[in-house]
């Protein structure tokens, strides 16, 4: 595939839209910073807000322990409590279903 198909290709893919009206402080200061990275200024907030977005949700969805839940879970891996009646009958069912 040519480079020029996939630019067509990836105009296609752009469908979804984003509109918000800016400051005159905050839009000469995009278009300078996407100036010297030499892109467009859609390309470079495209960019930057991905960039923002994927930071935030993998911020979201890290777990962050304090230092005794850090000690708990890595206490609970080395030495793994007995399993209780519950968890017995538990695995019993599933080793039934599953024909074991």
């Amino acid at each position: 595939m040519s480079s020029g198909a996939s630019v067509e290709s990836e105009r296609r893919l752009r469908t979804g839209r984003l509109g918000f009206r800016l400051d005159a402080d905050t839009k000469a200061l995009i278009e300078r910073a996407a100036e010297l990275e030499h892109r467009k200024v859609s390309d470079f907030c495209v960019k930057a807000l991905t960039d923002a977005a994927r930071q935030t949700i993998a911020q979201h969805e890290t777990l962050i322990l304090s230092e005794i839940d850090r000690s708990a879970f890595f206490d609970a891996l080395v030495n793994p409590p007995e399993p209780d009646e519950r968890l017995l009958r538990a695995f019993a069912q599933h080793a039934r279903r599953i024909g074991r």
